[in-house]
């Protein structure tokens, strides 16, 4: 998955919004004023930070070797997604997914 394709997908969640408050070179998409992901759009390697339930997670870390405690994070309860091209865009899609539903108002 590429910056603007994660991007676009991270925005097209419902009322999410793409906030800088860590400075102009991290993304940090909200919603309802609740982070779901945190990306460095223009950083080499590309890879994003999202909010994960803790049993989910430690799953996910020991299935793939691309997904790792979240970076800066508690991580109990964020992942770090490293996509450099060896994960499925729907598997990404899906953490995206789930991360925004952890903190959507319902």
């Amino acid at each position: 998955m590429t910056a603007a394709a994660l991007r676009r997908f991270c925005l097209a969640q419902p009322s999410a919004e793409e906030t800088f408050p860590f400075g102009p070179e991290t993304s940090v998409f909200k919603v309802g004023g609740k982070m779901f992901a945190v990306v460095g759009l223009k950083a080499k390697p590309l890879r994003v930070t999202l909010k994960c339930e803790p049993e989910l997670s430690v799953q996910l870390r020991n299935t793939y070797e691309e997904i790792t405690p979240g970076y800066h994070a508690n991580k109990r309860h964020w992942i770090t997604v490293d996509l450099t091209g060896s994960l499925d865009d729907a598997l990404v899609r899906e953490l995206v997914g789930g991360s925004y539903d952890l903190v959507a108002p319902v």
